[in-house]
């Protein structure tokens, strides 16, 4: 038998407390009564706290995601080692506060040999329980340290760790040990193995993924424009997110979180709340810094390859008078001229774009690229880059979309061939960004539909 201890649960018991003879004083039973019936044991360690309205449980969502961000900030770096050699299992560096690991694992391995002898610790030890809780500094780092039956967890901390993230150490090393509890006794018996597959349930449980690079979906269907231009703080927090994504591939939440509170003056924990519906809805969605610097490095090695070839990124003006004389025109500019004239085509491609004229858009950005280019403008030439190439992608998305609505539509017409001629068309979009957005499941289901419809003829 599994037993499974679920923490935080909420439970809506569906009555109006006006209506309720029994609220406040008997909830709690009530409530027990309701959970048995669903065969749930709530025997042991429960909490249980009422929350009467939806602006308090609101309010506590807030403050819960704030704290798991202020933990997160604080960790610098995760070890795992063995409890009895200290040998490590994982290395996990969060921030880049270079760490040296072998010496810290010689200073821990210290200090816990002294603390076990009786001699006496910098920090707290707990010595009333089973597994304490070490503290103590190292170098410029606050050092907090547990044991469990076989494995000793390591967090290098900027500051003292708060006692909302000794509990999530604590429920950490439980349910780690019972998850991978095989390969820790494998470990004890015949040494080191591969523990790397194990870093993403860290990710999870210390929710490593708010300091995450982030990026912003690609695509905002009409009801979620709406939806979010109704929300003053999620549509500023969305537009900052574009201005960040502006220069860069990727922002991270924290600055995000700056620029937003400079505009709309209220709290950051208020922000968080906003960005974390943003996040589970996958408005927003992190990615790595290997994964985003990967993108750059193949985005700018394509680009390069375009550019030696002397090949725009698309063909739309490639035939046009106006490149032509913008071609002319080069060759006698000067540094100076060639930036006011980037800087006047983007401001009118930003124009374009605002007004849903992307064709007019992109042609202004490409003439920005091109000038870019031929003056070897580094900074400019990534910048421009990624605005062309996110333009691009919202047009395909747009097209994709249409694609779509037709196919549906013909298929509902019973129009067989139609439908696989649009569903061919979406595909074939799909394919083009797959390298960008990792479209393999939707592919697949394209493919599918395409071959049930096939069936039909």
């Amino acid at each position: 038998m599994v037993y499974f201890q679920i923490s935080p649960v909420g439970f809506d018991c569906g009555i109006d407390k006006n209506n309720c003879q029994r609220y406040p004083d008997f909830c709690k039973e009530c409530v027990k009564e309701q959970f048995q019936k669903l065969g749930l044991n709530i025997d042991h360690n429960l909490k249980f706290t009422i929350i009467d309205s939806e602006e308090k449980r609101i309010e506590m969502f807030k403050d819960l995601i704030w704290q798991k961000f202020l933990n997160v900030l604080n960790i610098k770096h995760i070890l795992l080692m063995t409890k009895d050699s200290g040998l490590p299992i994982i290395d996990y560096p969060i921030s880049g506060a270079g760490v040296n690991t072998e010496l810290l694992l010689g200073f821990i391995q210290a200090n816990i040999t002294f603390s076990e002898t009786g001699n006496t610790i910098t920090g707290n030890g707990n010595i009333g329980t089973k597994y304490p809780f070490y503290e103590f500094q190292y170098e410029t780092f606050n050092i907090l340290l547990k044991n469990k039956e076989f494995i000793r967890i390591c967090l290098v901390l900027d500051h003292k760790a708060s006692e909302s993230l000794k509990i999530l150490v604590s429920e950490f090393l439980n349910d780690y040990e019972a998850r991978y509890l095989d390969k820790l006794e494998r470990l004890v018996n015949i040494g080191m193995l591969d523990f790397e597959d194990t870093i993403d349930f860290i990710i999870d449980t210390f929710n490593i993924k708010l300091v995450f690079p982030m990026t912003l979906t690609h695509t905002f269907l009409p009801d979620t424009l709406e939806a979010i231009k109704r929300n003053p703080i999620q549509k500023a927090i969305i537009d900052f997110a574009k201005q960040l994504l502006s220069s860069k591939q990727f922002f991270f939440i924290i600055n995000l979180i700056d620029e937003v509170q400079k505009i709309v003056q209220i709290d950051s924990n208020i922000i968080l709340y906003e960005i974390s519906q943003l996040l589970e809805q996958n408005y927003i969605f992190p990615t790595t810094i290997e994964i985003a610097e990967d993108k750059i490095l193949r985005f700018h090695e394509s680009e390069a390859t375009r550019l030696a070839n002397n090949e725009l990124i698309s063909p739309i003006i490639a035939n046009d008078d106006a490149i032509n004389d913008l071609k002319e025109k080069a060759k006698y500019m000067s540094e100076e001229e060639v930036k006011k004239a980037i800087a006047a085509y983007i401001k009118k491609a930003e124009t374009a774009e605002k007004a849903l004229i992307y064709t007019e858009a992109l042609r202004e950005y490409e003439k920005a690229l091109f000038l870019a280019t031929g003056f070897d403008f580094i900074e400019e030439i990534g910048r421009i880059s990624f605005l062309v190439l996110e333009l691009d992608k919202r047009i395909k998305e747009m097209d994709l979309d249409y694609a779509i609505n037709a196919a549906e539509k013909a298929e509902k017409r019973k129009d067989y061939i139609n439908a696989i001629n649009y569903y061919k068309q979406g595909l074939k979009i799909l394919k083009e960004v797959q390298e960008f957005n990792g479209n393999e499941s939707r592919i697949k289901k394209f493919e599918k539909k395409i071959i049930n419809l096939q069936k039909h003829l």
